[in-house]
């Protein structure tokens, strides 16, 4: 469900912290057959990565190596792939499919999938729950145009909740996103809206596509088509209220997958377009 983007970036002014092209290192090319990842989890001990693709895509995830070889593939019979959008894994190595992606505004069915540990040496597997989802502002299905707050492609799984990033696909878009949590446990449940924050007001440039929090706790990032936004210095989970610093990856494409590899390097991914992208990056935090 992902609109064109504007591949030659206009050019704009933000105060952000700026380090080197050289610092975004490609490490491989993803496998051909993966045309729209969207979200990545990453798993030290077998130096795989979970990844998934979107809308209009399998009901699948898979596994690649250290070498961006297609390790496995395990299709999710008993769900569906309506809009796919990010993968996560709790600290057990359980791992959990947002099907949250609405870039409308209009669905009445956005739902997180658990997949269990256990399952994912299987080319088939099942999800063991689903929590379906609303939010408790949204009132309209779609809302005003100036009102698209509630399309999300990025999450992460941390201290038994979920929390949420939305992508604002408001006209007039200023940059401002929302951050939901969700309790991680089975059923039906309003998300909690718990603060608000801005990036820019270029929608190419500070648009949210994916999420991830460091394993210690301490760093929260978000990423978008050519920066990423660190939060660090929060309490609890009010990530919004710490530190918030853009900084520069110094490429442009549409990246739509970012993952802690440790408390200080992460991995992105993005899809290939127009001939740009399509590999997995490493860029480390200074």
């Amino acid at each position: 469900m992902k609109k064109s983007l504007l591949l030659i970036a206009s050019v704009f002014l933000l105060a952000c912290q700026q380090q080197s092209d050289n610092d975004l290192k490609t490490l491989y090319s993803l496998p051909k057959k993966l045309k729209e990842v969207s979200g990545i989890t990453y798993f030290p001990e077998k130096k795989l990565i979970y990844t998934l693709e979107d809308s209009g895509n399998k009901n699948a995830i898979y596994a690649i190596n250290s070498e961006g070889k297609l390790d496995k593939t395990i299709t999710i019979s008993n769900a569906k792939n309506v809009d796919w959008e990010d993968i996560t894994k709790d600290k057990n190595g359980n791992i959990y499919i947002g099907d949250f992606g609405n870039n409308d505004n209009e669905r009445k069915d956005l739902c997180i999938y658990k997949v269990n540990k256990n399952q994912l040496s299987k080319d088939q597997a099942s999800a063991e729950y689903k929590i379906s989802f609303s939010y408790p502002e949204q009132t309209e299905f779609p809302p005003k145009k100036k009102e698209m707050f509630y399309d999300v492609e990025g999450f992460f799984e941390h201290g038994n909740y979920f929390y949420l990033f939305t992508k604002n696909r408001s006209k007039g878009f200023d940059g401002t996103a929302f951050i939901y949590k969700i309790a991680n446990k089975p059923g039906t449940q309003k998300a909690t809206k718990i603060g608000e924050f801005k990036t820019c007001n270029n929608y190419n440039h500070c648009v949210l596509t994916s999420a991830t929090i460091s394993p210690d706790g301490k760093k929260v990032v978000l990423l978008s088509h050519d920066k990423i936004v660190l939060f660090k210095g929060f309490k609890g989970d009010l990530f919004h209220k710490g530190t918030q610093t853009e900084i520069s990856l110094g490429n442009f494409s549409q990246k739509e997958a970012i993952v802690f590899k440790d408390n200080n390097t992460l991995l992105i991914a993005d899809e290939k377009t127009n001939k740009v992208g399509g590999n997995l990056y490493e860029f480390k935090l200074k």
